[in-house]
């Protein structure tokens, strides 16, 4: 099997319609939010699925993970009827619908579609510094960015960042006080760059530590955020357990702080800036087999690098800044003399991120 994962409006429907569009009366695509195709979702009766994908060689069921414990009708339904290729799309991750803890491993491959990355932009338009302010701004979900209107992004914006997002996360699961839960999603938002404290949130919002945590992990689990952690080789100089929330598209960050005010007047440019490029990275990253692991580097001292990125044994670190370029501090090229270090700013993020 396969699964196409990512936030909803980031065009899973679009591309799994794409793929069997070649099979013609060979493919069928089924929407799992529509009450006709759910009856049809039986945990243990694969035969009940069956007239669904009966005499088709490839089956899309669309936002899969609406359908409860989706993870193990599949599983078995595979196990029965193997030569049926079924590609499953979900907006959530399979784990948040599944009740039922049954593994699919060795049974689907896996994929991620995030929002549109600079490099999937340039291939069809060359971009311009307006154009790289306007995704820095109002994000990269792909009808924004086909979008020429202003008033029609943040009219689009506004739907997926209110009616799409979370729909997943109450759908599924308890949350017992969604307002906490909406609060927390806005606090991390303003905090983009920064560490992020759970004693310090949980103080905040008037709950534990551990609902902190889990709501943090659902968050993860819907591709709104990315938990990014410290990188270390030195407990002793370097902070080890730090991490940091960035937000997968800076227009859904900017649309729950401020989405009026243009990138050059704004405080918190530097701040949209590295979360931009980290998002890029992780887009980047996405394509690959065994992608590289995405973290930041800072000591006690107060030295920090913004992103790293270890492949392997190699590792290439990036410093985000608006317009100066900056240097490696010293202390982080003493203890990795061998680290490629890349200064990014405005004038080169674009050829960065679309380079091979």
């Amino acid at each position: 099997m396969v699964s196409i994962l990512g936030s909803r409006q980031s065009g899973k429907t679009t591309l799994a319609k794409k793929l069997i569009k070649k099979y013609g009366e060979d493919g069928a695509y089924y929407d799992c939010e529509l009450a006709e195709i759910r009856k049809h979702f039986i945990v243990g009766r694969p035969d009940v699925l069956l007239p669904l994908t009966q005499g088709k060689k490839i089956v899309v069921f669309d936002e899969a993970q609406t359908i409860q414990d989706i993870g193990a009708i599949l599983k078995v339904f595979h196990d029965t009827y193997p030569k049926v290729q079924i590609i499953a799309t979900g907006s959530s991750s399979f784990d948040l619908a599944n009740k039922i803890n049954e593994p699919m491993t060795g049974r689907i491959f896996e994929f991620t579609l995030l929002p549109l990355s600079l490099s999937e932009i340039s291939a069809s338009k060359h971009i311009t510094t307006h154009d790289l302010e306007q995704c820095m701004l109002y994000g990269t979900y792909p009808a924004i960015v086909a979008e020429n209107s202003l008033d029609a992004k943040k009219t689009i914006l506004k739907n997926i960042a209110t009616q799409y997002l979370y729909k997943d996360v109450f759908t599924f699961e308890a949350i017992r006080n969604p307002r906490v839960f909406e609060n927390l999603i806005k606090l991390l938002a303003l905090q983009i760059g920064s560490l992020v404290s759970l004693n310090e949130l949980a103080i905040q919002l008037g709950v534990s530590r551990s609902v902190i945590q889990r709501y943090l992990r659902l968050l993860e689990q819907s591709f709104i955020i990315r938990i990014v952690h410290s990188f270390s080789n030195n407990p002793r100089t370097e902070l080890k357990k730090a991490f940091k929330v960035f937000f997968l598209d800076v227009g859904i960050r900017n649309a729950l702080v401020d989405i009026d005010s243009p990138m050059a007047t704004r405080e918190d440019k530097g701040a949209i800036f590295e979360n931009f490029f980290v998002a890029e990275r992780i887009k980047k990253g996405s394509l690959e087999i065994f992608p590289p692991e995405i973290m930041f580097w800072r000591t006690r001292a107060g030295a920090e690098i913004d992103v790293i990125e270890k492949n392997g044994k190699e590792i290439f670190a990036y410093e985000c800044k608006w317009k100066e370029r900056a240097v490696a501090p010293a202390s982080f090229t003493t203890a990795y003399p061998n680290a490629h270090f890349t200064s990014i700013t405005t004038e080169n993020i674009v050829d960065q991120c679309i380079k091979k």
